[in-house]
């Protein structure tokens, strides 16, 4: 062999070598990143191949799924009174990535958890069959809500104070899942959906913190009452009436000019919520003892997970005076999505105890057997002791009895609740945020409920807690507590 034909042989061969090298590379470590690559038309065609698992609510799928009529994926997604519980389930989607409850399980739907295989699964390769996502959400709950928000741009939370347990989550206007689960319609339904200006996706119970107004003025007086700043609810404040905002000229007003803020006590303040007098509270304690107050409650905890991801409810930081007393009527940068307000009332209804909120019962394999138990799980966390949780009980009995909260009254029932009207736009040019959050008791039940109401048919003048966002949160509390 001579020296030409030798050089071309040993270069053909370290050709080959190459070759096999980068095949052996890609398929054992490129492998799995190109099966997982979203862009891998084969999983989506795998995912739906078969019928997905289903999300329970009290016994009953809310979802379900619906043979294809042509194309190469066999299945497709499809929802139950879909606008109604969109906010939980969220979409799977043939087209977009799933959401919600929809996302955070989606290997638990579709089969692909590897909790979910039997050994002969695992010997033949074969995809296991799916599992069920079983809710805490209560159907009867739920749709009080859904239809006491009717037109309204808003959102409700409910949560059993005992438990954590979420008995419903409703954000409106709301949207039909169906419309995004076929890739042959979804991009239509897509587009017309993100350019509608009232946000159908956005999902305002968890996702959306806007500034929750007077109702934050529960954490104040908690933060007041435990750091022994007031002996009781009924104790005499410090409180100018006007109060000036520290470092300024500017004068803070009362809603109502006539009421008795004047060194009104805790429980007088929240009755006719004066400004005044949690604006001087705040700076007193100052924003450090606020602040710890509120992340108690949950406040700038950016790992809310229920276990869709809730976005974080803000108290600030360095502020000075002035700001730090805005922020003591739930003003300046404050911000709370309704989850967040609704468990500052389930932790002072179920004696300053907060159970972690949760809307996932139990995970279910296909066979029915539980493979994760999410109630047994729940954490409980001292907020504040049972004597302020008491305190702030009765106080919140008052806004309701004779205060500025008497929309929710319920006869029979043991109502606390606190309304908020909060400034929205430069110098409250914008509709202002219509708040409301409480609780119920009855017959052994409870629940706790926030609502927020953004925009709605009322004229201006007669946007408030009470008159927008109470007769909703009577509505739900009725339902939950009903025998």
């Amino acid at each position: 062999m001579n020296k030409t034909i030798r050089r071309t042989s040993v270069f053909v061969l370290l050709l080959v070598f190459a070759l096999l090298i980068r095949a052996t590379w890609v398929q054992y470590y490129d492998g799995k990143a190109l099966a997982d690559d979203k862009y891998n038309r084969r999983n989506v065609i795998e995912t739906y191949a078969e019928p997905l698992g289903n999300i329970i609510v009290a016994g009953r799928s809310v979802t379900g799924s619906a043979r294809t009529k042509s194309g190469d994926l066999a299945y497709k997604r499809t929802y139950k009174d879909g606008e109604l519980y969109a906010a939980v389930t969220g979409y799977a989607s043939q087209a977009y990535a799933p959401t919600q409850l929809e996302g955070i399980y989606q290997d638990l739907l579709n089969g692909t958890d590897t909790r979910l295989k039997t050994v002969m699964d695992t010997v033949t390769d074969r995809r296991a069959e799916p599992g069920d996502v079983v809710t805490t959400i209560d159907p009867d709950v739920q749709k009080a809500a859904y239809d006491a928000l009717g037109a309204k741009k808003g959102a409700a939370v409910a949560i059993d104070p005992k438990t954590g347990k979420i008995l419903a989550v409703v954000s409106t206007p709301s949207y039909d899942p169906t419309s995004l689960t076929d890739a042959n319609s979804a991009a239509s339904a897509w587009k017309r959906l993100n350019a509608d200006p009232d946000k159908p996706l956005t999902n305002r119970a968890l996702r959306q913190p806007l500034p929750p107004g007077s109702t934050f003025k529960l954490v104040v007086a908690a933060a007041a009452l435990e750091d022994g700043l007031y002996p009781s609810v009924d104790a005499r404040t410090d409180s100018p009436d006007p109060y000036t905002l520290p470092g300024t000229t500017r004068e803070l007003s009362n809603e109502n000019p006539n009421a008795p803020c004047e060194n009104a006590s805790i429980r007088t303040a929240l009755e006719y919520s004066c400004n005044n007098v949690f604006a001087k509270m705040a700076v007193k304690l100052g924003q450090d003892k606020v602040r710890a107050m509120a992340e108690k409650f949950g406040f700038n905890d950016d790992s809310q997970d229920v276990p869709v991801r809730a976005y974080t409810s803000v108290y600030p930081s360095d502020m000075n005076e002035s700001s730090t007393a805005l922020t003591g009527i739930g003003q300046y940068d404050v911000t709370a999505t309704p989850l967040q307000m609704a468990m500052v009332s389930a932790a002072i209804a179920n004696g300053g105890k907060l159970v972690s909120p949760h809307m996932v019962s139990q995970i279910t394999d296909g066979g029915g057997d539980v493979l994760k138990n999410y109630d047994d799980s729940a954490g409980t966390k001292q907020i504040v002791s049972s004597s302020t949780a008491e305190q702030l009980q009765s106080a919140m009995q008052t806004v309701v009895e004779k205060g500025t909260g008497t929309n929710a009254r319920i006869s029979g029932v043991t109502v606390g609740g606190k309304t908020g009207t909060a400034q929205h736009g430069e110098n409250n040019s914008q509709t202002p945020y219509a708040w409301f959050t409480s609780y119920g008791k009855a017959g052994g039940k409870e629940v706790a409920v926030a609502v927020v109401v953004e925009q709605s048919d009322a004229a201006r003048s007669e946007v408030s807690g009470n008159g927008l966002a109470a007769p909703v949160a009577k509505a739900v509390m009725q339902a939950a507590l009903k025998n």
